[in-house]
């Protein structure tokens, strides 16, 4: 506008300077044309300008974007390595001990090249964690509290899994001096723990291993934690090719057994069991038999022991159950005196409190009676000092299942048991039948618990018998039931109802025990 405003002063001035001239108006339009071509000029001068102007401002515009942006990348970056170095820093001390965890172990033992590995477990923590895990975290930091005392400062210790440390000693030190340490160590871990008014009694399992040439510090960790789940090796040894070979051998034996339900692996054999005053077999104990495909038949003293390492009894036994209430049910056949069939129920099948559900829901499905299945407890289950466990029985009884112990007179409970929970049924333990002919206390032993049955009317059977000599003795002095090689070894259910037809010779077992003659052991 303003423009315009000036154009309109430069004709208006250029009219009075030719006012009285001839050719004003013609002068007039020149001098319009003029003032308007010299405001257009100016207008698309400012226009360009403005233009420039805001393309100026878009470039600055976009260069603090950029600026912006680099500096919030900056931020970012420093960021990330901070929360990096912050992560690095809690993976590397455990959040209870705050002691260095497995990564800077494998780091230094890396750096080594070669040295000593002394590994600790405390072998009741993941126990003591399950009913009370703020004592197993108070325990363990009293463990820790005891190493990181007992250790130079010098030296690293490593908490590398829930109730495992580790010490590494370098390739500076004797082995010999490495393995003295060890053991003072794990003696002192052992001492009671006082915490409040509790006293724990850790037990302390350790391991020491030497990292040579050909294995990394990784496997070496790996191995030496997976040893400790070898029940039957010595609390403190070297770890030797031989035992990492069994380590290996029993991961893979754990594998298989995962997937031997699924792949109808398992078998049950029945053992009979006999009844000498009727000259009859009553029944079977049902026995878990597994073939693999490659191995073969496995023995259940070695793959047993490994199901219940492994938290599979649970799982197998049900499968136990199952199957023996199914040949229960087709041995029946509403005979007036069916067959009964006895299966071993462990530990952590009666910790679960829908156990006996699970076995009115066997009997339901299978249409079995009560009557043909009968439960065994070992003693030292049967003997637990449980109210959930006594109630849990009289739910099982109440079904109309039989229920017996196992080993009994093994355990230092056994009497007491006897009066605070009731059972249909004692097995005397095979340690005191055999050789009970020849062996007084043992004899004294059968002596008693063959009375106790008698005046508490619980029936009693007498396990493992083996020879003639064996029967002939615990008849004589007043058993009626027995089990054992002597009668028959475990048998397929077809074999065994072959062997419950074959009265002829169970005849022959069991004439008078006078007249048996001596047969050698079939068993050690």
């Amino acid at each position: 506008m303003r423009r315009l405003a000036l154009a309109s002063v430069f004709v208006a001035g250029a009219c009075l300077v030719h006012v009285g001239a001839e050719d004003l108006a013609t002068f007039a339009l020149i001098a319009a044309a003029v003032g308007c071509g010299w405001a257009g000029s100016a207008w698309r001068h400012d226009w360009k300008l403005w233009r420039l102007s805001q393309r100026l401002e878009v470039i600055s515009g976009e260069g603090q974007k950029i600026a912006i942006a680099e500096r919030l990348a900056e931020n970012a970056k420093g960021l990330e390595q901070a929360l990096a170095t912050i992560e690095r820093r809690l993976i590397e001390r455990h959040g209870v001990s705050g002691l260095p965890t497995r990564e800077p172990l494998l780091e230094q033992m890396e750096r080594d090249g070669s040295g000593v590995l002394g590994t600790f477990a405390l072998d009741d923590f993941e126990r003591l964690a399950g009913f009370d895990p703020d004592l197993a975290e108070r325990v363990l930091l009293e463990i820790v509290a005891r190493i990181v005392r007992m250790i130079p400062a010098e030296r690293l210790i490593a908490h590398v899994d829930q109730g495992h440390f580790a010490i590494w000693y370098g390739k500076d030190i004797d082995p010999l001096v490495a393995r003295s340490e060890i053991d003072a160590i794990a003696y002192a871990l052992g001492g009671r723990v006082k915490i409040d008014q509790r006293e724990i009694l850790p037990s302390i399992a350790t391991r020491c291993a030497a990292l040579v040439d050909g294995i990394t510090p990784q496997i070496l960790l790996t191995r030496t934690l997976a040893s400790f789940a070898l029940d039957d090796m010595q609390d403190t040894y070297e770890l030797s090719d031989q035992a990492i070979v069994q380590v290996q051998q029993r991961y893979a034996m754990e594998q298989d057994l995962r997937g031997a339900i699924h792949r109808n692996e398992f078998q049950l054999h029945f053992q009979p069991l006999i009844d000498a005053h009727r000259q009859w077999v009553t029944g079977a104990e049902a026995l878990i038999r597994w073939h693999h495909p490659e191995r073969g038949s496995v023995p259940p003293s070695l793959f047993i022991p490994i199901v219940e390492a492994a938290g599979l009894a649970e799982q197998v036994g049900m499968w136990v159950l199952n199957a023996a209430a199914r040949q229960a049910s087709e041995w029946g056949g509403g005979t007036a005196d069916p067959l009964r069939i006895a299966i071993n129920v462990s530990a952590n099948q009666l910790h679960d409190t829908k156990f006996a559900e699970y076995l009115s829901r066997t009997l339901h499905n299978h249409s079995l009676d009560p009557a043909c299945l009968e439960i065994e407890l070992t003693e030292g289950v049967a003997s637990a000092d449980d109210a959930d466990l006594a109630r849990l029985l009289a739910k099982i009884r109440a079904l109309g299942v039989k229920i017996a112990i196992d080993d009994f007179g093994t355990g230092y409970s056994s009497f007491s048991t006897l009066r605070q929970l009731t059972f249909d049924k004692i097995k005397i333990d095979r340690e005191f039948v055999t050789d009970v002919h020849l062996r007084p206390q043992s004899q004294a032993i059968c002596h008693s618990i063959i009375a106790l049955g008698r005046g508490l009317d619980i029936r009693v059977l007498a396990e493992g018998v083996e020879t003639a000599a064996e029967y002939r003795w615990l008849s004589q002095h007043g058993c009626r039931h027995f089990q054992g090689y002597y009668f028959s070894r475990p048998l397929s259910a077809a074999d065994f109802v072959t062997f419950i037809n074959d009265r002829a010779s169970l005849a022959a077992l069991l004439q008078s025990p006078s007249d048996i003659p001596q047969i050698e052991r079939m068993t050690s």
